[in-house]
């Protein structure tokens, strides 16, 4: 798929993002891209599930990781937005050295509406979520029906080990910076 022109230019879209980190402040690091996100004109953080203590997935000998799924509103098409999450990821000083490395902060797309793109600097949907139980149980608390693959959420974070995993907040609201939320 070509980078533009795409089809769904100047309507929101319903996105999902995989948010995790495990060096620094993670927590700290979710809240900042979601409320840079939130603050934009174009862009409304419309959902996001509990915050999730995470054993590592991929390389081992790291710490435990946090994660959360957000579903945000936005007319960004999905270049852009990928854009902007790398930009955030940088001001927080992300590197990109290592694969399933330790991070302060990762945000990746995982759906973008109904659209498909895939190439070498993105696919959507996101192809490994499906296996990895951090993205579908946070998923599933905000998006149960939603379908990979004709399956459900709901019934895809069934069939994944979830050991190690704990939710650590009884809902989304752990991301309004300032607020007094677990």
């Amino acid at each position: 798929m070509s980078r533009f022109p795409w089809p769904g230019r100047n309507k929101m879209q319903d996105v999902y993002l995989g948010l995790g980190g495990n060096v620094g402040d993670p927590r700290q690091a979710m809240q900042l891209v979601l409320s840079t996100l939130d603050a934009r004109d174009d862009t409304e953080v419309h959902s996001v599930s509990s915050l999730y203590r995470t054993p590592p997935w991929g390389k081992l000998d790291q710490p435990d990781f946090l994660n959360a799924v957000a579903w945000v509103r936005t007319n960004l098409a999905p270049y852009p937005l990928l854009e902007q999450c790398l930009t955030i990821e940088r001001a927080l000083k992300r590197v990109r050295q290592e694969r399933w490395g330790p991070r302060p902060i990762d945000v990746d797309i995982l759906f973008y509406g109904d659209f498909v793109v895939d190439d070498a600097g993105l696919t959507i949907p996101h192809p490994r979520m499906a296996e990895r139980a951090f993205v579908l149980a946070p998923l599933a608390e905000i998006a149960p029906a939603r379908e990979i693959g004709g399956k459900s959420i709901e019934a895809l974070v069934g069939t994944l080990d979830q050991s190690g995993m704990q939710r650590i907040t009884p809902d989304g609201a752990w991301w309004h910076v300032g607020e007094d939320n677990n």
